[in-house]
């Protein structure tokens, strides 16, 4: 039999942010709860600021029967001279039973004493207050609360507690709270208890209190707001995902509402009013004509007829907080961007001042710079001194902008502010746009710097990062990375594939690790070849097989990786690659990094000389791509069979022996100088 459940845990305002880390955790663990209960079914989990509600449209009154299979001790121990031993009297004690109900089983090959227990199913009223008091105890928010005399805790005082049945409820107390057939609606409604006598009355109460249960309604509601003020105003109203996530957590009657300021403030830089308004406020940016537009968009949780007092109060109160922004960004423009004040601040103990940091940046960016001359040369139209010079700059004023008001308001401007501040200052647009994009990309999908000049400081702070804390021992350990170690691994990988500049690992290493004590430089590269496994969409056997042949470049890395990849996904790959394995086996006792002369006057056989006439066409091409060469290499299956079929590698003669095999063995060499096709695994 079966009969809707509804629970639900009423509390004071819950914390948006902890809250939203923890939303799917809370939805599993009542799932492996009623799973352990053996009452796993359908349910739906939501939430208000005020509640945590699952609802069930069809839950089982009481546990199902079940069966427990115990296993006792061998026969042979049980019984001696057909008289019951200990061990078989303490067994049957703990089945519960006389021993001559005892049945016999197998396991593990033996005979053994057996007992299968039926359990009998509880119950939901004897297990309701359980399964929610660890249900409640699984939600680890972070900073937890206690309340009154109690020695439990949770993230807020519980207030009241559902718990309905059918329409009967259930009696459970959790933190001193008895359930009721009582629930709390919109504050603007009604302050005090409202009854209800069955699910559908307990949702009709919160529709009719002007309460929106599900979060997806709530969204669609401000979404749907949004709509209707774009129409109106001619304007679009920026989509933030967090930003929403978070409103719909704090409303249970949101409404979409547009406010306005006053426009002398857009001599701010955009991205000022965008984060004061998001950090203080949680509003929402409003444009117009591609532009930031004195307007912002508040989600109010208000129920009421009348919003203007709403806006009128969000407006008085935006207003100080963009005059401080102004107060903050007037003074950095007068103070300017300089990096002397950089030397009192302390980047980390054994690494000197953040001013000695920008000093090893400005000499790894005018080190790549000298690298790829060539290309900036053509992209920015300047010579290399005048890059170089440019280069040095840009990361000497990268981190200046730390010394900011601005930034030490908002440390989620750093860069940003140093863009407006240096363009303020007259620096050459190169250097505002490297200071900018110093620290992209700083995620998966985040945006990369716009162009390849602003590519030397953003590598140069991710490598200083990464030399310097290994050379005090700062690794990461496990899944712990506190400074963001593999981050910068990933972007440099990101940034070398986007824009297609060689950087060869081991290179770059050996060529600024003087300005670092002593590391090990081999834990650094291995540290750089794991993000290849974790960033690249390949069989990890494949990645293995290119960093096996020693490349170290990360562009020709994921290239060959990406052709290798291709190749092996082929549908005639499988039918090729045991006749290449065997290649591999041959080669796996050569020196490989010899010359391995093949002498064609030595050949005996057609299918020697075919082979190798084949392989002389292969290498004398020019391939577009690694995987065109592997397409050519991988298409000497039919002279490599017809090789195998009816040639002895290892013939007596030593001399053909030796041409026989460095004939393979130079077919595995041009494999290797792509991926060695022995750790291939397919």
């Amino acid at each position: 039999m079966t009969q809707p459940l509804l629970i639900e845990i009423g509390v004071e305002e819950l914390p948006a942010v902890p809250l939203l880390k923890i939303l799917n955790d809370i939805e599993k663990a009542w799932a492996k709860i009623l799973e352990a209960n053996r009452l796993l079914c359908a349910f739906e989990f939501s939430y208000t600021p005020r509640r945590l509600v699952l609802w069930h449209p069809e839950f089982s009154v009481r546990q199902p029967d079940a069966e427990e299979e115990m296993f006792g001790p061998p026969v042979a121990i049980a019984f001696k001279e057909g008289r019951p031993t200990r061990a078989a009297e303490s067994f049957a004690q703990k089945c519960g039973v006389p021993l001559d109900e005892i049945g016999r089983g197998e396991k593990g090959g033996k005979e053994v004493l057996y007992y299968k227990k039926r359990i009998p199913g509880e119950s939901v009223e004897a297990l309701m207050e359980e399964m929610i008091r660890t249900w409640l105890g699984t939600m680890r928010f972070g900073k937890m609360m206690r309340w009154g005399a109690r020695k439990d805790e949770f993230i807020r005082p519980v207030r009241w507690v559902v718990t309905m049945l059918g329409e009967k409820t259930v009696p459970v107390e959790v933190f001193g709270v008895k359930s009721a057939n009582t629930t709390r609606v919109h504050r603007q409604v009604s302050f005090d208890p409202v009854s209800f006598d069955s699910p559908k009355g307990y949702f009709e109460a919160l529709k009719e209190g002007g309460v929106v249960l599900f979060a997806d309604a709530r969204r669609e509601r401000i979404l749907e707001g949004f709509a209707g003020i774009e129409a109106q105003e001619g304007v679009k109203i920026g989509r933030d995902d967090e930003l929403m996530d978070e409103v719909v957590a704090i409303t249970e009657w949101p409404t979409a509402l547009m406010g306005r300021f006053d426009e002398g403030f857009l001599r701010l830089p955009p991205e000022v009013i965008m984060t004061s308004m998001k950090e203080h406020q949680r509003y929402f940016p409003v444009f117009k004509e591609g532009s930031l537009h004195n307007a912002f968009v508040v989600v109010s949780n208000a129920k009421t007829d009348d919003f203007s007092q709403v806006i009128a109060g969000n407006e008085r109160v935006l207003k100080p907080r963009l005059a401080d922004a102004m107060f903050f960004y007037e003074n950095d423009l007068k103070r300017g961007l300089d990096p002397e004040g950089l030397k009192s601040i302390v980047f980390m103990d054994g690494l000197g001042s953040m001013f000695d940091k920008s000093v090893r940046e400005s000499k790894i960016a005018v080190g790549l710079a000298e690298l790829y001359a060539e290309r900036l040369e053509r992209e920015t139209g300047k010579n290399i001194g005048e890059i170089k010079a440019l280069a040095e700059r840009a990361a000497m004023l990268a981190k200046a902008d730390l010394l900011s008001e601005m930034v030490y308001e908002f440390t989620e401007l750093q860069g940003i502010m140093g863009y407006y501040y240096a363009k303020a200052q007259g620096e050459d647009t190169l250097v505002a746009e490297a200071i900018r994009d110093q620290y992209l990309p700083d995620g998966e999908e985040s945006d990369l710097p716009a162009h390849l000049f602003a590519v030397l400081t953003a590598l140069a702070y991710k490598l200083d990062n990464l030399m310097a804390l290994f050379s005090v021992g700062k690794i990461p350990t496990g899944s712990r990375d506190p400074f963001a170690l593999r981050r910068a691994a990933a972007g440099i990988v990101r940034m070398v594939t986007h824009f297609e500049i060689p950087f060869d690992i081991a290179e770059m290493i050996a060529r600024f690790r003087g300005e670092y004590a002593e590391f090990d430089a081999q834990a650094l590269e291995k540290f750089f070849e794991e993000r290849f496994y974790k960033q690249l969409d390949a069989n990890p056997s494949i990645i293995s097989a290119v960093l096996a042949s020693g490349e170290r470049d990360i562009l020709k890395i994921v290239r060959k990786v990406e052709a290798l990849k291709s190749v092996t996904e082929s549908d005639a790959f499988q039918t090729v690659f045991s006749t290449f394995k065997r290649v591999a086996n041959i080669s796996k006792d050569m020196d490989l990094s010899a010359q391995l002369p093949v002498d064609p006057a030595r050949f005996e056989k057609e299918e020697e000389r075919a082979l190798w006439e084949a392989f002389e066409a292969v290498e004398a091409k020019e391939y577009e791509s690694y995987e065109s060469r592997l397409d050519a290499l991988f298409g000497l299956k039919p002279q490599l069979d017809a090789f195998f079929d009816n040639v002895m590698v290892n013939a007596e003669d030593e001399a053909i022996r030796q041409n026989r095999k460095n004939l393979v063995g130079r077919i595995y060499q041009a494999f290797r100088q792509i991926a060695d096709i022995k750790e291939i695994s397919v």
